[in-house]
């Protein structure tokens, strides 16, 4: 037995001399230390001696793995200082080489477009009014008039979470909270994300931005309605824009129309953005229905208003002659870092 423990540590010396890393110490260790380890056989090997050897042996043994322990420990400083060492003189930094450029993160261009839009309609007298992006059927469609088997209600349109909840598809969701909440002269704006079930194409997505207005006051008529949309989209596109309106059908307004701006990409030339028309649409708009206010407990032989809604996205492309929605979703920072 005695044999065995020399023999084993002569091997350990023979193997700790050839070592250079941490890495190569920390197996020697499990090999000889580990709970398969060499050491470890001896200990089992106990059984074998009688009695009277056996106190003396473990002792010997016990004694050996503390002289292991503590030439590993030893060298493992060593190794380490020396790593250690080397490391420093690898990675040294040469302060004379120019330092790198840190690029800073800004706002998503809708953001920044938001902000913007925010900003006019504020200028204009609007203040801003924020609604969940989860919200009931019946803000969402009930209470703006939306007939029960209107097509819009349908999952093709819809992101429906349960029967009588769903994601917005429209900022509109918030005229019927305001008016509950609030009493005339209302002059507010929401502008935030809404989602619809539809083909992402260039043209739309199924997630997109929208700002939407409501102004409600005795007197209010359609050719103030005009001239705010007018005013608006002056301030937002240039006051060369052209704007023109065409009668449409939204079920909370009545009358209403659509707003289209003439195509700045091409000049009124046609392309694909415009779907070569010359035209884009860029709101649907009209006079508050009276359904809608009695709904949200307003009298609308007292009281009048107006509505609007436009895209964010749809906005933006026209300014910077962006042709594709998609980039917008996409995060591709070599579209991102055009606009600074």
């Amino acid at each position: 037995m005695q044999d065995q423990v020399d023999q084993l540590y002569k091997q350990f010396e023979d193997s700790l001399k050839k070592l250079k890393t941490s890495r190569e110490l920390d197996d020697l260790r499990i090999r000889f230390l580990g709970k398969k380890g060499s050491v470890t056989s001896l200990m089992q090997n106990l059984r074998d001696c009688t009695p009277e050897e056996r106190p003396h042996m473990g002792k010997v043994i016990n004694e050996l793995k503390v002289r292991i322990e503590a030439r590993i420990d030893s060298s493992m400083e060593k190794v380490k200082l020396s790593e250690i060492n080397d490391r420093l003189e690898s990675e040294t930094i040469d302060v004379s080489l120019p330092g790198r450029r840190s690029n800073l993160g800004r706002a998503h261009p809708i953001s920044r477009e938001i902000e913007r839009t925010a900003s006019i309609l504020s200028q204009m007298g609007f203040s801003q009014y924020c609604t969940s992006e989860l919200d009931s059927d019946y803000y969402n469609y009930g209470g703006l008039n939306y007939p029960e088997d209107h097509p819009a209600r349908d999952m093709q349109d819809t992101y429906y979470v349960d029967e009588h909840t769903l994601l917005r598809s429209h900022t509109t969701n918030f005229q019927q909270k305001v008016m509950e909440s609030h009493a005339p002269p209302i002059r507010v704006a929401n502008i935030g994300r809404c989602y619809r079930n539809e083909t992402i194409s260039a043209r739309s997505h199924v997630i997109f931005h929208q700002n939407d207005v409501l102004y409600i006051d005795k007197g209010v008529t359609f050719a103030d309605l005009l001239a705010t949309i007018e005013e608006f989209y002056s301030k937002l596109l240039g006051e060369s824009v052209q704007i023109r309106v065409r009668a449409s059908y939204f079920p909370f307004v009545e009358p209403g129309c659509e707003v289209d701006v003439k195509c700045l990409i091409c000049k009124g030339n046609g392309c694909r953005l415009c779907k070569h028309s010359g035209w884009l649409e860029v709101a649907g708009a009209g006079m508050v229905h009276p359904e809608v206010l009695k709904a949200g407990g307003i009298d609308p032989e007292e009281y009048s208003g107006f509505a609007w809604g436009g895209g964010i996205e749809r906005v933006y492309m026209l300014l910077h002659g962006i042709r594709d929605i998609r980039l917008f979703t996409e995060n591709d920072e070599r579209f991102l870092e055009q606009f600074p």
